[in-house]
């Protein structure tokens, strides 16, 4: 069972305390140091437990110690210091009610379901995730300098019940090389003279940027919305674009700015402290069916003398590839999710996992024409370098896996370790109510104090 209650859980929990007809008499259940728990903060998160038709008895107890080791840690943080900007929390708050809006559908859909408007949600839940924010800081506080060696590795493996011993499904690693048609200089040449004159006109005030993303930009998420992406960070946005949005003025249109994806003009909307609301347009350079044709001879090329043997695919990736990300790794492709080489089936792009369906490992693909990451026509080459088939982990193939289960035990029995120290000097109080709870450490009826 995991111990970790989810913002979604807490949001829906509320929601669904907010429209039941028969509200808890609200008491306090527990105090930790001047910290108190209310029985309202466990029935909203459990609510949910109950919505989604799975409520084991114990779980109250789970919410309560959680709530109880998050209060013991905040304790810890008025010690250290340890505190949550208001930029922080508007940007860490906004980023999760954007993924329930877009998982609902909308803001009004969600304002529906919870029968309050997004200003009224965000106050209802900006002083929980205040909270929840600066305990897992604390807890990284804590934790940050613990490391863990192989041999510890190998031990935590050996005495781990091979019950326990999660499955790992089936897996790839998947080398490409990349073939881009050339954009001639008299293209780009184009595209930035059609970008400055649409400046021009923003700024003289002919045009509003808004009408011209719309009727130009080549975005399809942003042009319907005049040119806006909403708010976003640095690491949200590729380098080049977030150097010249973190510049602007509130109002400000930039000069032509060249990405992977295109070419662009941005205008700043609102910046709040490391986020910034922008709108643009974006060209994106459309090759000509000569340099088309160019590419796939080239890529055709390289795939003959690959399969002739007369140069290896790892090579052929260095020399060829017009992917800068992998060129130099041999093609390989890295999982973001994961930061390893290997990929499920489902987390490959559906356009990858058409194409190297066929492949057994070591074959490579005859060339294809495809889309990049950036949705650009290119022509890539394949190769499938291993699949491991649906396997019980193990250390051979899943080392990473391993360590980190091993880490994040080492952590947990520090935390526990940690909690029982705090527990023994820190005034604990929990109602009679939960005294037969069975919690994960013990301590906290061990040193339970009787309210005066």
């Amino acid at each position: 069972m995991k111990r970790i209650i989810t913002f979604a859980i807490i949001l829906l929990g509320l929601s669904a305390m907010a429209q039941n007809d028969t509200l808890v008499v609200d008491q306090v259940v527990a105090r930790v140091g001047d910290r108190i728990i209310l029985e309202s903060d466990i029935e909203a998160q459990y609510s949910q437990v109950i919505s989604s038709g799975e409520a084991p008895k114990e779980m109250k107890c789970q919410i309560l110690e959680d709530l109880l080791t998050q209060k013991l840690l905040l304790n810890q943080a008025d010690i250290d210091s340890v505190y949550v900007s208001d930029d922080e929390l508007d940007a860490e708050l906004n980023a999760r009610l954007q993924l329930f809006i877009d998982q609902m559908g909308g803001i009004e859909k969600m304002e529906d379901y919870f029968h309050k408007s997004i200003f009224e949600i965000k106050d209802d839940l900006k002083r929980v995730l205040k909270e929840q924010i600066r305990a897992q800081k604390m807890k990284n506080k804590l934790t940050k300098d613990i490391k863990i060696t192989p041999s510890e590795v190998h031990d935590f493996y050996e005495k781990l019940p091979k019950d326990s011993l999660p499955i790992v499904d089936q897996s790839v690693e998947v080398q490409q090389i990349v073939v881009k048609p050339k954009i001639s200089a008299e293209q780009e040449k184009a595209i930035i003279e059609r970008l400055n004159k649409m400046r021009q006109e923003i700024i003289s005030g002919k045009k509003k940027f808004q009408t011209l993303a719309i009727l130009y930009s080549d975005d399809p998420g942003s042009a319907p919305k005049g040119g806006e992406l909403g708010f976003r960070s640095r690491a949200e946005l590729v380098p080049e674009f977030a150097s010249v949005a973190f510049s602007l003025k509130p109002g400000e249109v930039s000069h032509v700015v060249k990405t992977k994806y295109g070419y662009h003009i941005l205008q700043l909307i609102e910046r709040k402290g490391e986020r910034v609301n922008v709108r643009h347009i974006l060209i994106v350079p459309r090759p000509t069916p000569q340099e088309i044709a160019k590419a796939k001879k080239l890529a055709d090329s390289v795939y003959n003398l690959i399969v002739s043997d007369s140069l290896t695919f790892d090579k052929a990736a260095l020399l060829y590839s017009d992917d800068q990300d992998t060129k130099n790794n041999g093609g390989l492709l890295i999982n973001p999710a994961n930061g390893t080489s290997k990929f499920k089936m489902d987390e490959l792009p559906p356009y990858i996992r058409f194409d190297i369906k066929d492949l057994e490992p070591g074959q490579i693909s005859k060339p294809v024409q495809t889309v990049d990451n950036t949705g650009q026509l290119v022509f890539k080459i394949y190769k499938l370098k291993s699949k491991t088939p649906a396997h019980i982990a193990n250390p051979d193939q899943d080392y990473q896996l391993i360590m980190d289960m091993a880490l994040k035990h080492k952590k947990q029995m520090f935390m526990d370790n940690w909690i029982t120290q705090q527990v023994k000097k820190t005034y604990i109080h929990i109602i009679p109510y939960y005294k037969n709870c069975k919690f994960h450490n013990h301590v906290w009826l061990q040193y339970n104090q009787k309210e005066e």
